[in-house]
């Protein structure tokens, strides 16, 4: 006596292939076109805090100043370390080799654009940024002063947490090459009282 009967054989291989496809689709969606991440830091306060979960669009990237973006850092940016000496004055113009690691910050400048921090502060082609959504350095922080201007690097982008007092960013380890960039935050979904557009 077969086990079961061919109408239940074909309705169990259609419910198996159903649940395969949708598995492959979520699977690709994920990899290819939309990822959930969770911020791990306090880099981008107030705008996104520690475990505030969010998406991110991974095939249409729109690259723009004031886009916020998760991206490969260089290697060796949890050290600060810049791809090339560089007086204390000034921010790192040049980044070292992609690492493997996720960082997601706020693009601040582009390629060509000339720029200087003071406070925390972008001036970018002699004009401060438009930056309410940060979290200011206190006046005089050392690390949030660089007054010697740099010339974003044609391809980069310069990035920096929003929590300027707090935040390692394109100041201590250089821009972010485009190729790095994996999409650009679009919606928080977590917490229930952050949900919403980016």
């Amino acid at each position: 006596m077969p086990l079961l009967s061919r109408p239940r054989a074909r309705s169990l291989a259609g419910l198996i292939a159903t649940v395969l496809v949708a598995v492959g689709l979520a699977i690709a969606i994920q990899a290819w076109v939309v990822k959930p991440y969770r911020i791990p830091t306090g880099s981008m306060e107030p705008t996104l805090v520690p475990h505030q979960r969010l998406l991110v669009n991974r095939i249409f990237k729109s690259l723009h100043i004031g886009q916020i973006v998760v991206f490969h850092p260089p290697e060796g940016a949890a050290s600060e370390r810049c791809g090339r000496p560089h007086p204390a004055t000034m921010a790192c113009d040049w980044p070292n080799p992609e690492s493997n690691q996720t960082y997601i910050k706020r693009i601040v400048a582009g390629r060509g654009d000339v720029i200087a921090i003071q406070d925390g502060h972008v001036i970018r082609n002699g004009h401060r940024e438009a930056d309410r959504y940060t979290r200011p350095c206190f006046p005089g922080e050392a690390a949030c002063t660089f007054a010697t201007p740099i010339q974003v690097p044609r391809g980069m982008w310069f990035v920096m947490g929003d929590n300027r007092g707090d935040s390692d960013d394109s100041r201590f380890w250089g821009p972010v090459p485009a190729s790095w960039i994996i999409g650009d935050a679009f919606f928080t979904y977590w917490p229930p009282d952050r949900i919403g557009t980016l």
